[in-house]
């Protein structure tokens, strides 16, 4: 569990390091700590290490883990494809969910969410580089799908997010990036009170950091290669 602490520490320069580099202040960039198929036990070293928040994208594997780590005060994340069978879970047991594409999810989060609990924080995901095999709203209605979800009650619409395609060379890989923070701030300057771009993995953040992401999803450079499901 030392080298989960160091490799959390090395993150985090990571992403101050990147802060700075874009001109943007040091804590411009939150960490969330993608957990997924990795046990309760790491997630608690990495808490008691200082990290919060926290990212899964399997609901019943993630409400085993909040079961064995009730005592801790932890944000979680849903970060996978959202389900329609699985909406009454995740509006119940998460914080945030980063993968609304549709209209009918949201409808269904919004209905399940306990109406005495804080609202369900949203990000839209934007399948930026246009592939098939990718979750994500064309980038074409990302605004119009925005706007329905802040009409929701019980609902909180914070952002876009974002898994770009992998590409190797460093110039064309900051293009959807860039794409993205265009199309939060259209949104923005469409009245819409977005905080969030939620982007940049572990291969990628620096890049995701330079185009504006204030919020990265990190899971091999903390917790190592990530086990087979």
């Amino acid at each position: 569990m030392q080298n989960l602490k160091e490799s959390l520490t090395l993150v985090r320069t990571r992403i101050e390091r990147a802060c700075t580099a874009s001109g943007r202040p040091v804590d411009a960039a939150r960490l969330l700590a993608v957990s997924k198929t990795f046990g309760a036990d790491s997630i608690r070293a990495a808490a008691e290490a200082g990290q919060s928040a926290f990212g899964e994208s399997y609901v019943q594997e993630a409400l085993d883990k909040r079961a064995a780590l009730a005592d801790l005060a932890l944000e979680w994340h849903f970060i996978g494809p959202v389900q329609s069978n699985k909406t009454r879970d995740i509006a119940a047991h998460f914080d945030w969910v980063h993968g609304v594409d549709r209209l009918k999810v949201a409808q269904r989060l919004s209905d399940a969410r306990d109406p005495a609990a804080a609202p369900l924080q949203v990000c839209v995901q934007v399948n930026i580089s246009c592939e098939a095999s990718k979750s994500g709203c064309d980038p074409a209605q990302a605004q119009a799908l925005c706007a329905a979800v802040a009409k929701l009650p019980r609902l909180r619409l914070r952002g876009l997010m974002g898994i770009p395609a992998p590409i190797k060379d460093a110039r064309d890989a900051r293009a959807p990036f860039h794409e993205l923070r265009v199309l939060f701030e259209n949104i923005r300057a469409s009245g819409l009170p977005l905080d969030t771009i939620s982007a940049g993995m572990t291969d990628d953040l620096e890049i995701a950091i330079a185009e504006g992401s204030t919020l990265v999803r990190v899971g091999t450079a903390i917790f190592g290669q990530r086990i087979p499901t």
